[in-house]
């Protein structure tokens, strides 16, 4: 008999990593799966913001782990593993919700060096990352790994097309993985987010062609605050979704409905 619906979103007992967590999305899914009985380990560039996520967590009585970290650096990678193993001895879940910000203008406008600093970040760091996790993953029976894409991975986006190719490319990668890891108990899911309401896309609220852009397209007429994402991330990280890989849930506010 399966277990009560409510146990089987726990996540009691589990180790989860979250990159990017010092601030904005990715600190409200630490603090989701925190909440939900997670140990968490977050990682990112600044200690400081790092630090405010570990004390919030130690607030609601959870426990956390912060990890200086650049994913732009594949060297990084290692140290990332090696500390979150050495303070829990295994790794049940990853979110790869660290991102570079894309410049927002023309495609033919696009340098070179704009083009690269996007997909260090978003495609080649976080390959390697969910590559090596993998490798651990597949020692302790399997783990749920969850991908943060962006409707812009789904549907075109104008003036954002490296943002696009590397969220739509992390989108596939999500596939492939799924399926090539299937069989060793080791979920790869998506959730893509509309546009989020956090200090980090400020310049983008304020510029006030894309604001409208956004304003019309969603039919939710608004944009999205970070804790509308942390139900998706706790569903596809617990039992609960234990049948479910290569999938992408999208929460957009009804973007991609039309």
């Amino acid at each position: 008999m399966d277990e009560p619906i409510d146990c089987r979103f726990s996540l009691k007992g589990k180790v989860a990593v979250v990159t990017g967590g010092g601030r904005g999305l990715g600190q409200a899914l630490a603090l989701g799966l925190a909440a939900s009985g997670a140990a968490v380990a977050v990682v990112g560039r600044t200690p400081s913001a790092l630090d405010v996520t570990v004390e919030k967590v130690s607030a609601m009585g959870g426990r956390a782990l912060a990890v200086r970290a650049d994913l732009a650096d594949l060297q990084e990678i290692e140290k990332i593993v090696t500390a979150v193993l050495s303070a829990n001895g295994r790794i049940d879940v990853l979110v790869n919700n660290a991102a570079a910000g894309a410049p927002f203008k023309p495609a033919e406008e696009v340098t070179p060096e704009e083009w690269d600093a996007v997909m260090r970040t978003n495609l080649r760091g976080t390959f390697f990352l969910t590559t090596r996790v993998a490798r651990e993953m597949k020692t302790t029976g399997g783990g749920s790994i969850i991908n943060i894409t962006s409707i812009m991975g789904e549907v075109a986006g104008p003036k954002a097309s490296v943002y696009c190719a590397s969220k739509g490319g992390l989108r596939q990668l999500t596939r492939t993985l799924a399926v090539e890891w299937a069989r060793y108990g080791i979920r790869v899911n998506a959730v893509a987010p509309g546009y989020i309401r956090t200090e980090l896309t400020g310049e983008l609220q304020d510029n006030l062609e894309l604001n409208e852009y956004v304003m019309t397209r969603t039919p939710m007429r608004r944009w999205a605050t970070p804790g509308e994402f942390v139900g998706a991330v706790v569903y596809l990280a617990s039992d609960a979704s234990s049948f479910q890989t290569g999938q992408t849930i999208v929460v957009d506010g009804g973007w991609t409905a039309w």
